[in-house]
C-alpha cells in the first residue's frame, strides 16, 4: 500500500514538473504549439535564409516549426510576449547540417526585419562572387538588439566597413576576420562603450589605428593583424586597462612605441612582430607584469636589450625579439624567468657569453641565438643539447664554439653548425692570405666548406696549398705515365 501511495506521488510530481516546463520561456521543440512564432518574423527568417542558400529552398515546407518541432540548424528563438522570434542566425558550414550558402549568395532586406536578433554570423559564405556589405540604412535596423556580429572567412566581401558598424551600441563582440574588406577603419568603432571583442584580422583595412580606440574600456581583445595598417601606435591605447590581447602583427605600423604601452598591466599578449617600429626598447614595458607572450621580431627597433628589468616579467611563457637589431648582452636576468618556454633572440647584434644559468629554467623548450656576435664557449651539459635537439640555435656566430670534450667521446651531443672550441688556431693558418690569394683549403669558399680538419682524410697537406700543388704535380706524373704505356 505504501508503495504505491509513494508512486503516484512521484507521478503527480513529474507531471507537474513536465508541464511547468512546457510552458516557460526558455522551452523548447514541445512549446511551440502553445506559443506560436510571429508571422512576419517568420517569413522574414525564410526569405532572409533563401537570399544566402539559393531560390530552391523551401523553408515553409522543410521548417513549418522553425522555433519547435523542427529547428533550423543555425537559428536559436526565444519568446517575447508570448510568441517566439529569433535571436541567433548563423550562416555558413559551421556543423555538420548547417545552412550552406550557395555560388552567389545575397543579403536579403528581411534580414533586418528580427526585431530582438542579439547574434548574427556568415561564415565561408561569400568565397566567388564578389559582394559588399549592405548600407548603413539596413544595419541600423538592428541598432537597438544586435550583440554579436561575425563575418569570418568571406574572401568575396569586399569593400569598406559601413560606418553604422559604430552604431550598434548594444555590441560586446565584433569580428570581422579573414575576407577581403578594405578601406580604412572607421573612427566610430571607438563609440561602442560596451565592446569586449573586436577582431579585424586578416583583411585589406588601410591606414592609422583610430585614436578614438582609448575609449574602448572594457575591451578584453584586439586583434587588427594581417592588414596593411600604417602609422604609429596611438598613446590612446594606453587608456584600454582591461585589454588582455593586442596583436597588431604584420601590418606597416612605424614610429617609436608609446610609453603609455605599460599602463596595460592586465595584458597577456602583446604581439607587434613584423612591423616597422623604432626607437629602442620602453622601460615601461616591464611594468607589464601580466605578460606571458612578448612578440616584437622583425622590427628595426634597435638599442640596448639591457634597458629592460627583464626579471620583473615572471609570467613570460614566450619571448620573441627576433631580428630587431638589439645590442648589448645577453641579461642574466633571462635565467630568472623560470616559466619562459620560447625564447628568440636570433639575428640582432648581441655580443659577449651566452649565459649558462639559461640551462637551468626549467620550463625552456625553444632558444634561438644565431646570427648575432656572442663568443667564448657555450657551457650546456650534454643532458640540455638532448633535451632541446634542433630547438637550440647558436649557428652563425663566429667566436662562439662549444667544448667538444665535455659532450663525450661520439660527438653525438653538439650544438648544430657551431664549430668546437680549440679550432682556432688552425683556422687562422688556413685563413692566412699569404697562401694561395689568401684562400686556401679550410677556409670558406674552398672545397672543405671550411671544415679544416678534414683535410688529412684526403691525402693532402692541412697546413696550406703547398702540399696540394705537390700531389698535383704527381698525379700529372702518373696520368701521363699511364697514357704512354697505352700508346704503346
Amino acid at each position: 500500500m505504501g508503495r504505491c501511495v509513494l508512486l503516484i506521488f512521484t507521478f503527480m510530481v513529474l507531471s507537474v514538473g513536465l508541464e511547468r516546463g512546457r510552458t516557460s520561456d526558455g522551452g523548447g521543440a514541445g512549446t511551440s504549439g502553445e506559443a506560436p512564432m510571429d508571422k512576419a518574423e517568420k517569413e522574414a527568417l525564410y526569405s532572409a535564409i533563401r537570399g544566402f542558400v539559393g531560390d530552391w529552398w523551401n523553408g515553409s515546407y522543410l521548417y513549418p516549426d522553425p522555433c519547435g518541432f523542427t529547428p533550423i540548424q543555425g537559428v536559436s528563438c526565444d519568446l517575447f510576449g508570448g510568441q517566439w522570434y529569433v535571436t541567433s542566425l548563423n550562416i555558413g558550414p559551421v556543423h555538420e547540417n548547417s545552412l550552406n550558402c550557395s555560388a552567389k549568395p545575397l543579403f536579403s532586406s528581411q534580414l533586418f526585419d528580427f526585431k530582438h536578433l542579439k547574434s548574427l554570423s556568415f561564415f565561408n559564405c561569400f568565397v566567388y562572387d564578389r559582394q559588399t556589405l549592405p548600407p548603413d540604412s539596413y544595419w541600423d535596423g538592428l541598432s537597438g538588439s544586435l550583440e554579436s556580429l561575425e563575418i569570418r572567412t568571406n574572401p568575396g566581401l569586399t569593400g569598406g566597413i559601413p560606418s553604422s558598424f559604430g552604431r550598434l551600441l548594444g555590441l560586446w563582440s565584433l569580428v570581422i576576420i579573414e575576407n577581403g574588406l578594405n578601406g580604412t577603419v572607421p573612427t566610430n568603432l571607438g563609440d561602442l562603450a560596451g565592446l569586449k571583442r573586436l577582431v579585424l584580422a586578416g583583411n585589406r583595412f588601410t591606414g592609422p589605428i583610430p585614436n578614438s580606440f582609448g575609449g574602448l574600456t572594457k575591451l578584453l581583445i584586439l586583434d587588427m593583424s594581417s592588414n596593411s595598417l600604417s602609422g604609429p601606435l596611438p598613446p590612446s591605447i594606453g587608456s584600454m586597462a582591461s585589454l588582455l590581447k593586442l596583436d597588431l602583427s604584420n601590418n606597416m605600423l612605424h614610429g617609436d612605441l608609446p610609453s603609455d604601452l605599460g599602463n596595460l598591466r592586465s595584458l597577456t599578449l602583446l604581439d607587434l612582430r613584423n612591423n616597422s617600429f623604432s626607437g629602442g626598447l620602453i622601460p615601461s614595458l616591464h611594468m607589464m607584469k601580466s605578460l606571458e607572450e612578448l612578440a616584437l621580431s622583425r622590427n628595426p627597433i634597435g638599442g640596448d636589450i639591457g634597458v629592460l628589468d627583464w626579471q620583473k616579467l615572471k609570467g613570460l611563457a614566450v619571448l620573441d625579439l627576433s631580428g630587431m637589431g638589439l645590442t648589448g648582452e645577453i641579461p642574466e636576468a633571462f635565467s630568472q624567468l623560470e616559466k619562459i618556454r620560447f625564447l628568440g633572440l636570433s639575428d640582432n647584434i648581441l655580443s659577449g657569453a651566452l649565459p649558462p644559468k639559461l640551462e637551468t629554467l626549467p620550463c625552456l623548450s625553444a632558444l634561438y641565438v644565431n646570427g648575432n656576435n656572442l663568443s667564448g664557449e657555450i657551457k650546456f651539459s650534454s643532458g640540455f643539447y638532448d633535451r632541446m635537439g634542433w630547438r637550440f640555435g647558436a649557428w652563425d656566430n663566429p667566436n662562439l664554439c662549444y667544448p667538444a670534450a665535455d659532450l663525450g667521446p661520439n660527438g653525438s651531443r653538439m650544438p648544430h653548425r657551431v664549430r668546437p672550441c680549440g679550432h682556432e688556431e688552425e683556422k687562422e693558418v688556413v685563413k692566412d692570405p699569404s697562401i694561395s690569394g689568401g684562400k686556401g683549403l679550410g677556409a670558406d669558399g674552398g672545397d672543405s666548406g671550411g671544415n679544416s680538419h678534414f683535410l688529412p682524410i684526403l691525402g693532402f697537406s692541412s697546413n696550406g696549398a703547398d702540399g696540394f700543388q705537390c700531389s698535383n704535380f704527381w698525379v700529372h706524373v702518373l696520368l701521363l705515365a699511364v697514357v704512354s704505356s697505352f700508346l704503346e
